[in-house]
């Protein structure tokens, strides 16, 4: 039994206008309900938590995706405080040992295939795993005029994707520390980290992208469009 948390508190707007940018329409549908379907879609998954701004007029009221329950709380002005609203949102049936997905809503091109090996390694390892992707291009270091001063080795570098999946009482006890300490953390597993874990990197697809420019929405239209 696993559920599912999507921070969706964030207002990103339409690039300029005044849409979130998880409620741009993409291939048909918002943004969110592409993120959503993609983690609801593998049997393991029960349920998700969409964590909502308090100002949220967008929300399309699903109470339910695919016959799977999609339930609703307010978020807060960080990511970390907006997963840690939907993890105490989870219903009482969810016990602090069973697994959590945490997944961006503004990221709909995650492929059933990744889901599937992230929640076959991640349940056998003892802290968690996140999809990632190993830095492929050459590094640069800026000076403060802007110039190219040194080139930065990539080995052992990863970029951090979604989902990231680890036990609910754990990455709650992680972020409520990191929180307690005043340090935002960029994702959950900076906040595992913080307490000495060492999550599993599991290789995901590069193109499992976080919608953030126009470029980004025409690109995910192209590879949805080319995946159906």
């Amino acid at each position: 039994m696993t559920w599912a948390v999507v921070p969706a508190a964030g207002r990103g707007t339409r690039f300029g206008a005044e849409t979130p940018k998880q409620y741009l329409m993409l291939a048909g549908r918002p943004v969110i309900e592409h993120s959503l379907r993609a983690v609801l879609d593998h049997d393991d998954v029960d349920g998700v938590v969409v964590a909502l701004a308090a100002d949220d007029h967008d929300w399309p009221g699903w109470r339910d995706i695919g016959g799977k329950p999609v339930i609703t709380c307010i978020g807060g002005g960080e990511r970390a405080d907006s997963v840690l609203a939907g993890l105490q949102a989870l219903p009482a049936s969810v016990s602090d040992d069973q697994w959590v997905l945490v997944h961006d809503a503004a990221r709909p091109c995650l492929r059933r295939q990744d889901l599937a090996r992230l929640l076959a390694v991640g349940q056998g390892d003892p802290v968690g795993a996140l999809l990632a992707a190993p830095v492929r291009d050459t590094l640069k270091r800026a000076d403060q005029a802007g110039r190219s001063a040194a080139t930065e080795p990539r080995e052992w570098l990863w970029r951090a994707l979604t989902p990231q999946l680890f036990r609910r009482g754990g990455l709650t006890r992680a972020l409520l520390a990191a929180l307690g300490a005043g340090l935002k953390v960029t994702d959950e597993a900076m906040a595992m980290e913080r307490l000495g874990l060492k999550p599993c990197l599991v290789e995901g697809s590069e193109d499992n992208l976080k919608i953030t420019t126009p470029a980004d929405l025409a690109l995910a239209e192209f590879l949805l469009a080319r995946g159906a």
